[in-house]
């Protein structure tokens, strides 16, 4: 994809020179993933929908809202994709698409890793040493797994934690 296709995709006029934000963004492909991989959210032959039945409940996803304070590495591009390569392996999980965008001057950084079971997001302030991300994954995956490779990746002071089981009793 072009940077301007790219761009235009976030929302960015082309047409007008902006004085408060410029913008690097990358894309990260994906190799192929077999067709199989694409169904992984399905748990039966039987059962073809996304959804998890736990514990008694029943809901669509898992979805984890993560902050980290006092963080590092808030403003490395590489560090920030390799770690959100990291999270999709230890989830088990299956990425499909990584997009990151990089703004300058503060270098902070929003992103998505796009998985067939969700996606991974990110936005760093690193002028605060802060980072919110959020963690939504259904099927199998295991989305708690991510949270010691963000503890490892960007050595937060404290890492915050919530959970939220989506669609729990709509579905």
């Amino acid at each position: 994809m072009s940077e301007s296709n790219a761009l235009f995709q976030l929302g960015s006029d082309l047409n007008r020179d902006s004085s408060k934000t410029q913008a690097e963004v990358l894309e990260f492909p994906v190799h192929a993933v077999a067709d199989s991989a694409v169904e992984r959210c399905t748990t039966s032959d039987e059962r073809t929908d996304f959804f998890i039945e736990r514990d008694g409940k029943r809901f669509a996803g898992t979805h984890l809202i993560i902050d980290l304070i006092g963080a590092s590495r808030l403003d490395d591009l590489a560090h920030i994709e390799a770690t959100l390569r990291r999270c999709v392996e230890v989830s088990k999980a299956t990425l499909l698409h990584i997009h990151l965008h990089h703004f300058t001057p503060n270098g902070g950084v929003s992103g998505v890793a796009v998985l067939s079971e969700s996606h991974i997001s990110i936005h760093s302030w690193p002028e605060a040493d802060y980072a919110a991300l959020d963690v939504f994954m259904c099927g199998e995956a295991e989305p708690h797994n991510a949270i010691e490779v963000l503890r490892e990746a960007f050595q937060p002071s404290d890492i915050r934690v919530g959970e939220h089981l989506r669609g729990e009793g709509m579905v």
